[in-house]
């Protein structure tokens, strides 16, 4: 094969696959290229995939992200090595608990953002399971190398696939496999026996988390295991698979950042709208990279913010648009864009200069038929339905 043709090919060839590659083009998903992987970007459709996992479950394969374990002598060991590279007090996370934390440069910026989970407490050895970013994963290993002392060490679980169940009936399906798991809020974490209907089990680590903005599961387990644990799950009426496409809309619905585009090397916690994750106790000591600039930003407040906006019109508006603000000057860009199924409109996130940060505040985007009328609104734009403890 020659051309344009073999070129798709070869590229295609080099491509990674997850677990359940197979699966996915056996039930017709759209594969393409993302973070190195081929991944399928659809099945059904973008729109029906958002909206089902809206009123039903869906299934998401993001075997793709990186599964990792820090391990040292004891959990404080583990900890403190981790909070030298990441604002949080890991000292203080509890058995059965995960964090959204950042890992932060010298400058201030955001390498990457990550969840970070401690074992149940009858399993607990002191190590943390985490999850990188797709395309951060090998960035993020070699600063961590650099970095960690010589008693704690960053192993890849390479051999784990990680699903994610999402949506409002999520809860009831994964009552019926794995009550354990069904027992947990947001944020909390478990391992446990996941039933197969026609017997046996598979054991699976699960997180009540997810990147949708609604109730769910992501369920790391061997890779081995994951294609019979996803039909399992598939055979529920309640669930579907859903591609990268509507992940995406989900996300930006429910005003979660994406690392490479709302996010990067330049963006500090603060201007992004992410300095929850630093504690209190770690702004009073100070003793995390870039602490100089995010303090500041803190106090005085940063030049810039990520904001939401809602076009007045009924075109999307693309990562890359400029925000305009009086006289057509340019106050900020955007990051991501597009519509928004459950909003039944378009929407956007992007940065603009602090004195136009405020809901209300009206500005215009560019586009490709010129500048259109917009509006900063809060965030997020479909409201979060995590399951939190009574």
């Amino acid at each position: 094969m020659s051309g344009a043709g073999g070129q798709v090919a070869a590229e295609q060839s080099e491509l990674k696959h997850t677990p359940l590659y197979d699966l996915h083009c056996e039930l017709g998903g759209r594969m393409v290229p993302f973070a190195g992987y081929a991944m399928p970007v659809q099945y059904e459709g973008i729109i029906a995939e958002h909206n089902w996992t809206r009123d039903k479950a869906g299934l998401f394969d993001v075997s793709h992200m990186g599964q990792r374990f820090l391990i040292g002598p004891d959990h404080e060991s583990v900890a403190k090595a981790l909070e030298r590279v990441a604002p949080g007090n890991f000292s203080a996370l509890k058995p059965g608990r995960q964090r959204y934390t950042l890992l932060l440069l010298e400058t201030g910026g955001i390498l990457d953002d990550l969840m970070v989970a401690r074992s149940p407490a009858e399993e607990d050895d002191g190590s943390l399971f985490l999850v990188f970013n797709a395309a951060r994963k090998e960035i993020d290993d070699a600063y961590l190398a650099e970095r960690l002392p010589e008693d704690v060490m960053l192993t890849a679980a390479d051999d784990r696939a990680l699903l994610a169940l999402q949506g409002p009936a999520a809860h009831d399906v994964m009552a019926r496999h794995c009550p354990r798991a069904a027992e947990l809020s947001f944020m909390q974490v478990t391992s446990a026996a996941f039933a197969l209907p026609g017997g046996g089990s598979i054991d699976i680590h699960v997180s009540r988390s997810g990147y949708t903005g609604e109730d769910g599961f992501e369920i790391s387990l061997a890779g081995e295991r994951a294609e019979e644990f996803a039909r399992a799950l598939l055979a529920e009426e309640e669930v579907r698979p859903v591609g990268l496409g509507a992940r995406d809309s989900l996300r930006l619905e429910a005003g979660l950042p994406l690392y490479g585009h709302d996010i990067d090397e330049t963006t500090s916690p603060v201007e992004a709208d992410l300095a929850f994750a630093i504690p209190k106790s770690r702004r009073e000591r100070a003793d995390f990279p870039g602490a100089e600039r995010i303090l500041s930003e803190l106090s005085e407040g940063p030049s810039r913010l990520r904001v939401g906006m809602r076009p007045s019109g009924r075109a999307p508006v693309r990562e890359g648009a400029q925000i305009l603000g009086e006289a057509d000057s340019v106050i900020g860009g955007v990051t991501s864009g597009g519509f928004g199924p459950t909003v039944g409109a378009p929407v956007a996130m992007g940065y603009v200069a602090a004195a136009a940060a405020a809901p209300g505040t009206a500005v215009r985007l560019s586009g490709r038929r010129g500048a259109e009328p917009a509006e900063i609104v809060p965030l997020p734009f479909v409201p979060h339905r995590y399951r939190r403890q009574a």
